[in-house]
């Protein structure tokens, strides 16, 4: 049987367990995080692949050195999406649709924020450059705001180790619906469309993060979101992602990916979606060990 290292013990751990174990491929957690690791020999157990690259990639580095294994989504692959500008020019240029963007590296000049706000048409959105979950996304109305953010922007960037000095300024897509899309091994495997309570938005909320108390449900995308999902996932070169659309009558587009996804429920998936991940794992755990 298989032996598979996964960097997580959440709900994808707790999902995949029993799907893979009937197509031969054994689940162990490999704790990389808010522990001791001796560095002169291997705490971990041994195992053919990982299931996907650690979030930290300085512990993840540790934990890459003793497995010597390949990983489904390896470090560049995860750092790759993780970084939403690098994400949205690279889709850009290969004419995927993204939202219009404007990447702020600090310390900037006022006369640029200034440019960057008034290249859009307010309300912007203001996120940093790689947070997940949306954490530190916001609005910003008018000018004196957004200058307001990018303020305290500089206080946490003036911090010395704070390694990602950028943020984005985007355009604000009201009403727009937002999905998450599946891909494995270049094929979409499902879709969730993510929304907020009623309730919810009748207070002002907009964030769609599940994690920010939205609720995600299984739906059918018709044939060009699949594609464009696919589409993002082809021109990035990563294996296994979440495609983050967002689609009003007017349009489509790319938002964000993200290269550690959360596995949802297998009824909001494709009958084959285990089939495939299974797939993808032992292709995986054929390439050549670090």
């Amino acid at each position: 049987m298989l032996r598979l290292a996964v960097a997580t013990n959440s709900e994808t751990y707790e999902r995949m367990g029993e799907p893979l174990a009937e197509r031969d491929i054994e689940v162990g957690h490999v704790a990389t995080t808010e522990r001791a690791i001796p560095l002169a020999e291997s705490p971990f157990a041994d195992y053919d692949a990982g299931f996907v690259y650690p979030s930290r990639v300085m512990e993840g580095a540790v934990a890459d050195a003793f497995l010597g294994v390949p990983w489904v989504n390896d470090r560049e692959a995860v750092l790759r999406s993780r970084n939403k500008a690098d994400v949205l020019a690279r889709l850009g240029r290969a004419d995927v649709p993204v939202p219009e963007t404007v990447m702020i590296s600090n310390p900037a000049d006022e006369s640029e924020l200034v440019a960057a706000f008034e290249r859009l048409d307010a309300p912007v959105v203001v996120k940093p450059n790689s947070t997940t979950r949306g954490v530190g996304v916001t609005t910003a109305h008018d000018l004196d705001s957004f200058l307001g953010i990018a303020d305290y922007l500089d206080l946490v960037h003036d911090y010395r180790a704070t390694g990602d000095q950028s943020f984005l300024v985007q355009e604000y897509l009201p009403g727009a619906t937002d999905y998450r899309a599946m891909v494995v091994d270049g094929e979409y495997v499902g879709a969730v469309e993510r929304r907020l309570p009623t309730a919810a938005r009748e207070t002002g909320r907009w964030k769609h993060n599940v994690h920010r108390g939205a609720v995600a449900e299984g739906v059918e995308l018709p044939a060009e979101l699949r594609a464009l999902a696919e589409r993002t996932a082809a021109v990035l070169d990563i294996d296994y992602l979440g495609v983050d659309l967002l689609v009003s009558d007017e349009r489509a587009v790319v938002n964000e990916t993200n290269a550690r996804p959360t596995i949802d429920s297998a009824t909001k998936y494709e009958a084959g979606f285990w089939d495939e991940l299974a797939g993808l794992i032992r292709e995986t755990a054929g390439r050549p060990r670090a």
